[in-house]
């Protein structure tokens, strides 16, 4: 009889003790996404005359990545009236420049001296990260900024391929004077133009972009 009060009371205390709940999980609290800074005032000049000379674009989202490159103010290009091949981050002025390089340069210089037109340009691309000339410890490239394009051929209406590796230096005079050409009216559009006689890395293309300048060679 005892021993029932006994067990009956320590069970009426344990119901009082109150009961360790778990702390309330915490939230992880959401990350703000940076801050998008709106175009400077030079990019939306640029924009406003690309769409003046109805070039059609996409306007990036602008891109900090590791290593310090980036692509600010930078666009796709979709149309510039001839077909270019692996355009993808380009910052806007070197857009503009290369769209009026194509339209003021390129086709008249392949009517007059191929006696066709140009039916697609051919790049190997614009932004990189990687340092000058894809040379390990060396300085970024404008490639790395989103800045500068490589062009290394082009295809003509009659089915003619024309190449700078093969056509810099070939047999047929009309196409090193059309690349001869292009890449004088490169020098006068954008801050640096480098061709095959610049150094061996550029012996296949044209680089182009809007770094500090002038520089042409």
């Amino acid at each position: 009889m005892r021993r029932g009060l006994i067990l009956a009371l320590m069970l009426a205390l344990a119901g009082c003790i109150p009961r360790s709940e778990p702390p309330p999980q915490q939230r992880p609290r959401p990350e703000r996404p940076p801050r998008e800074e709106p175009p400077s005032a030079t990019t939306r000049q640029c924009l406003s005359e690309l769409r003046d000379e109805r070039v059609e674009f996409r306007l990036l989202e602008d891109r900090r990545y590791s290593g310090g490159c980036s692509a600010i103010g930078a666009v796709q290009l979709l149309d510039i009236g001839t077909p270019t091949t692996n355009l993808e981050a380009m910052t806007c002025p070197l857009a503009r420049q290369f769209a009026r390089w194509t339209r003021e340069a390129v086709q008249p210089a392949a009517s007059r001296f191929l006696d066709s037109r140009v039916v697609r340009i051919e790049t190997f691309g614009t932004y990189a990260c990687r340092g000058v000339n894809g040379q390990a410890g060396a300085r970024l490239s404008e490639h790395a900024f989103a800045n500068a394009v490589d062009v290394s051929g082009f295809v003509l209406a009659d089915g003619r391929r024309v190449t700078v590796e093969a056509g810099w230096d070939g047999d047929d005079g009309d196409v090193r004077q059309f690349l001869r050409t292009i890449h004088e009216a490169g020098c006068r559009r954008f801050n640096i133009t480098l061709g095959p006689d610049a150094n061996r890395f550029h012996y296949n293309h044209m680089h182009f972009d809007m770094g500090r300048g002038p520089y042409c060679r």
